[in-house]
């Protein structure tokens, strides 16, 4: 059910505390973590707690949690100090865009040129 833990879901159990992240800003309603594997000097994942597979499914089901995530982007920014430099916010939807954890996530970059196209 959407909004609902899942179980085999890593975005869950980072939400649940089973696994360990490098939280930066925590809400009642989001977590955002640093990278693993970052792309830029600043890379950090701002989700939300409920599990919504994608930003889409997000977005339609809950359009409050869906701006509590982007306001926490500009939060994350903020306190990395690279919002005023410029960031890019990077919602990935479906495995052709390069979504591997399917829960939403927006990933917030910045702290270096980030020329579009990516790459």
């Amino acid at each position: 059910m959407a909004g609902e833990p899942q179980a085999d879901c890593l975005f869950c159990k980072i939400v649940e505390g089973t696994i360990p992240a490098t939280v930066v800003r925590e809400t009642e309603t989001t977590v955002a973590f640093r990278d693993i594997n970052p792309q830029a000097p600043t890379h950090v994942l701002v989700i939300p707690k409920a599990h919504y597979r994608d930003a889409a499914t997000l977005a339609a089901a809950d359009p409050q949690l869906t701006a509590d995530v982007l306001r926490e982007t500009a939060e994350v920014a903020a306190e990395d100090k690279v919002d005023a430099t410029g960031y890019r916010v990077v919602f990935n939807t479906g495995a052709g865009a390069g979504q591997t954890v399917f829960h939403a996530h927006a990933h917030v970059l910045g702290g270096r040129g980030l020329e579009w196209p990516p790459g």
